[in-house]
């Protein structure tokens, strides 16, 4: 998918981050955008940002998608006014950190109905249309913490492995039917998703910029990547577990993540 002017895009975690740049690069290729997220004041004001500068069309949807039912109602609310979605990006997630025992088992739920659930309850909901007319793509944002375990991130890790297994399973269901997969896969970006994690501990390398992430996404459309990860060094790293021995790479990553600011010791 190549084409984004005058195309609808839907894009979940809008209002801040990879989800806003996505917004404003897809604004500027002349695409209309139906912008989602829990903050209804940013969300508005991204949209009339992107009306004035880029005179596309938009549509809100307030949604807290680590909330049954939120998917549906996204999808209702598209089909009510009528909006044929060509472009899904899965982009809203988070990360809780630090030893799994002692952290909450509802911020985990959330994250897992977030990172995982809305994501296939989206894409199974828009994907049927795209298939009909033989148009379309889907970008999963998953992270270069998909290609191992990632200790003191384990169920991040791990909704972050689902992301990039499920899309690179769809590439292939799809491949020959006229629409898209695309696992996004950056590292540290310079974002407020280690503020919402709670942590500086789990940057890894240097930080990234968003605009760098998303332009390495647009890009990556239209190729036969069923996958992309951000940034040379980041792919580089995401393939050392292929060569490296399972404990050896476990080892490592702790290292890398283990809390600082709570003493946690090996």
């Amino acid at each position: 998918m190549k084409q984004f002017n005058g195309r609808w895009a839907l894009i979940t975690g809008a209002s801040s981050g990879i989800g806003e740049v996505f917004a404003h690069e897809l604004a500027r290729k002349g695409s209309n955008l139906i912008l989602t997220a829990r903050t209804e004041s940013k969300l508005h004001d991204l949209a009339r940002k992107l009306i004035q500068t880029y005179g596309i069309k938009t549509q809100v949807i307030v949604s807290d998608l680590s909330q049954a039912g939120s998917s549906a109602e996204i999808y209702q609310a598209c089909r009510e006014q009528g909006r044929s979605v060509d472009l899904l990006i899965n982009n809203a997630g988070f990360a809780t950190h630090g030893l799994f025992e002692e952290q909450s088992l509802d911020r985990n739920h959330d994250q897992i109905m977030l990172n995982v659930m809305a994501l296939v309850e989206l894409t199974h909901l828009f994907l049927p249309e795209m298939l009909k007319k033989r148009y379309g793509a889907v970008i999963n944002v998953a992270s270069t913490a998909a290609f191992q375990p990632d200790p003191y991130m384990a169920v991040y890790g791990a909704t972050k492995a689902f992301v990039l297994s499920f899309t690179q399973a769809l590439w292939e269901e799809n491949r020959k039917r006229g629409v898209q997969f695309l696992a996004l896969c950056p590292g540290s970006t310079e974002t407020s998703f280690f503020d919402a994690a709670g942590t500086n501990d789990a940057v890894i390398g240097k930080m990234d910029s968003p605009e760098h992430v998303v332009d390495i996404a647009l890009h990556s459309l239209g190729t036969s990547r069923s996958y992309v990860v951000a940034g040379h060094m980041n792919y580089i790293v995401s393939q050392i577990n292929r060569f490296v021995p399972k404990k050896v790479m476990l080892k490592a990553v702790s290292s890398l993540l283990r809390p600082t600011d709570k003493g946690v010791k090996e």
